[in-house]
């Protein structure tokens, strides 16, 4: 009665060893995460999932790289991308109102960073002579983006239905008569380092830091980060179906992790300002 009884609570014994691994093994699972990103965003998250905080998380996230916004949004809502990390929330909403896909969904938002007006030859926007060709991007986010920006900077004035994807078609009045060059956004910073036939080039922060140019300190104008500029807030986001996903939104706490804001602080000298607000804040909520 003895041996049977201590075969039983052998048997216990063992058994709830066996559970507690089991339990301890299934809590520390990893899950992969595709990140689809352009540009410097890429390199931040391929430095996010070789981080302590992504290890810590139980987050394994491999990073594709993407051309273009566009085809990366199709991408995140068909499934082939989990979550992407490049656009604006005026990108994404001007997406959603257009897409025949699935919609998107916004997990949170990221940073800030302005675009800027560069040139070599000039100190301010005002000096720019009258009928001077003005280099824009080829893609519509960031020509629209930059249209605006020369908006906010007095040279020219955009019609009331303006949008994330409009161009220069919806340019309302350009009173400077400037003629604008559409151009592959990454050969901005040669275009104004060798280019005299423009007078100015629009580049995005990423283009321009890569080609070691600090839009606070090089460019003659930039955005201002303020109310105004909410919807060039970046934001991570994920297929609408996938919208509660609590992995994918772990993605949104490790980009914040205090160790990740340090080196992207030090890495791209503090052109990428972080945003801790909630999406609601984007929504107008």
């Amino acid at each position: 009665m003895v041996k049977r009884l201590g075969i039983v609570i052998a048997g216990v014994v063992v058994t709830g060893t066996v559970l507690a691994t089991t339990t301890s093994i299934q809590a520390a699972t990893v899950k992969k995460v595709t990140v689809g990103s352009v540009t410097g965003d890429a390199e931040i998250w391929r430095h996010i999932a070789d981080s302590s905080a992504a290890k810590k998380a139980h987050v394994q996230i491999k990073v594709k790289e993407f051309t273009d916004g566009g085809t990366l949004n199709k991408a995140t809502a068909s499934g082939e991308v989990d979550v992407n990390a490049f656009q604006s929330y005026d990108y994404f909403h001007a997406f959603n109102k257009q897409t025949d896909t699935e919609k998107l969904a916004a997990l949170g938002t990221t940073y800030i960073e302005p675009m800027g007006v560069y040139t070599k030859d000039y100190h301010k926007v005002s000096d720019i002579p009258d009928g001077s060709t003005i280099a824009i991007a080829r893609d519509n986010a960031n020509a629209a983006r930059g249209l605006r920006l020369l908006a906010n900077a007095g040279l020219i004035k955009l019609k009331a239905n303006f949008s994330a994807l409009s161009g220069v078609a919806d340019i309302a009045d350009n009173p400077h008569h400037f003629k604008f060059k559409e151009i592959d956004d990454t050969t901005g910073v040669s275009l104004v380092k060798q280019d005299d036939s423009v007078a100015a080039v629009l580049i995005s922060n990423s283009v321009s830091q890569a080609g070691g140019l600090n839009v606070l300190k090089d460019s003659i104008y930039h955005e201002s980060i303020n109310s105004g500029t909410i919807g060039n807030i970046n934001i991570l986001a994920t297929r609408e179906s996938q919208a509660n996903n609590k992995t994918y939104k772990k993605l949104v706490a490790l980009y914040r992790d205090p160790a990740v804001q340090k080196w992207i602080k030090n890495q791209y000298h503090g052109t990428k300002v972080e945003v801790k607000k909630p999406v609601s804040y984007l929504e107008g909520k």
